[in-house]
């Protein structure tokens, strides 16, 4: 008998496995293009961040303050009129160079960086300008790291409580990235007013005179005989920074009602972070897409192609 050979039945190798690659072109296409929307949100960020800080230590200032015994800060305020009374008439552009004029006794007495700083973040006041949306800390001198988060009073200047012949000078930067300050300082327009709160005692100025002067003018910045006044001082123009944009404002007398209800409200806490909700989408994208062409296309899908 002839044994019959039956066909061998076919051999099914196992399907190749779809290991997943990093497809480093679209890697890097994605890292630029995320790259991109982070400079593009950075001001978003940075203001945001920087708003909520500042909203902060509002608030923590504030809290400290309603701790303290109200006649110590009390004490506080008129050892800053003291000091003023002794201040020379005006100011100088350079900080420090204005002392109070006195005995050496009364000058250590009256330190500058111990004044109007009751409480350990050395906050001296709050300046809110509602015309262009302002409220922001004050803090003692104008170095650069003080401007850096906030408004700074320039030395040599009036302490900001006040009093008959006197002017303080405020300044801060305009135009960083990272922080509005003084962006808006020259949409504030003559008859707007803004407050100064000082160890809960408000102060209320309105606007008389805005204008653009030189580094080394100095003499709006002098006080004035029975006047009662401040300075808010930024650069101009924005980014070139060649001159100094001064908006000066007379002390208003009594004190609105309203400005006196509304003081130690507390700041406007920055709306929601949509940049996040961007960046977040832009996030996700690249993941997905990374991660889709990181597997092979099959076979089939290749041929119906």
């Amino acid at each position: 008998m002839i044994p019959v050979q039956t066909p061998e039945a076919p051999r099914h190798e196992p399907a190749a496995t779809r290991r997943w690659r990093m497809p480093w072109g679209l890697f890097a296409v994605m890292m630029v293009m995320l790259t991109g929307v982070g400079l593009m949100q950075y001001p978003d960020v940075a203001g945001w961040f920087s708003q909520y800080y500042q909203s902060q230590l509002i608030v923590d200032v504030s809290s400290e303050l309603q701790q303290e015994d109200p006649p110590s800060l009390a004490a506080e305020v008129q050892r800053a009129h003291e000091y003023n009374d002794l201040l020379e008439s005006g100011a100088l552009l350079a900080p420090n160079a204005n002392k109070p004029t006195s005995d050496a006794a009364e000058v250590s007495r009256f330190e500058y960086d111990g004044l109007l700083r009751a409480t350990p973040t050395g906050v001296m006041g709050r300046l809110r300008i509602p015309s262009i949306d302002v409220d922001l800390p004050i803090y003692h001198g104008t170095s650069d790291a003080t401007l850096a988060k906030g408004v700074g009073h320039l030395e040599g200047t009036s302490l900001p409580v006040g009093g008959t012949s006197q002017h303080s000078v405020l300044t801060a930067h305009r135009g960083l990235p990272e922080a509005t300050l003084f962006n808006d300082l020259d949409k504030v327009s003559k008859g707007d007013r803004f407050t100064i709160e000082v160890f809960g005692e408000v102060l209320t100025y309105e606007v008389v005179d805005t204008r653009v002067v030189e580094p080394d003018d100095t003499d709006t910045l002098r006080a004035v005989a029975g006047e009662d006044l401040v300075t808010l001082v930024t650069c101009t123009p924005l980014g070139i920074n060649t001159h100094r944009y001064l908006v000066t404002g007379t002390r208003v007398t009594p004190t609105p009602i309203e400005d006196i209800e509304h003081a130690g409200e507390q700041p406007n806490v920055p709306g929601f972070p949509w940049w996040a909700v961007i960046i977040g989408a832009a996030l996700l994208l690249a993941i997905v897409l990374v991660v889709r062409a990181g597997f092979p296309r099959s076979r089939n899908s290749t041929i119906e192609e």
